[in-house]
């Protein structure tokens, strides 16, 4: 059997896991990550227009980096219709 030394060690590492696992969750969700990533996007996507020369690169980056901020903006929904099909 366990000491209750090597229990509280043993809740005391389970606490400190679920703080990084909340911390993380709250990254994944946050809306500071999606603008940094929808302003990684329109960077990458000028970019690669300009190198490849094409027409307009600042004005038609918008539209992967809109495409990217839709997607991650209707996920959550998609995501609570389909924990509710799994779960039904």
């Amino acid at each position: 059997m366990a000491s209750i030394k090597a229990l509280k060690k043993e809740i005391h590492g389970i606490k400190e896991r679920n703080k990084r696992v909340e911390t993380d969750k709250a990254w994944e969700t946050s809306w500071t990550r999606r603008a940094i990533i929808l302003l990684l996007t329109y960077i990458a996507m000028a970019i690669f227009f300009i190198s490849a020369e094409l027409p307009r690169p600042f004005t038609n980056s918008i539209v992967p980096a809109a495409a990217f901020a839709i997607s991650t903006l209707s996920l959550p929904f998609f995501k609570e219709m389909w924990l509710k099909w799994r779960t039904d």
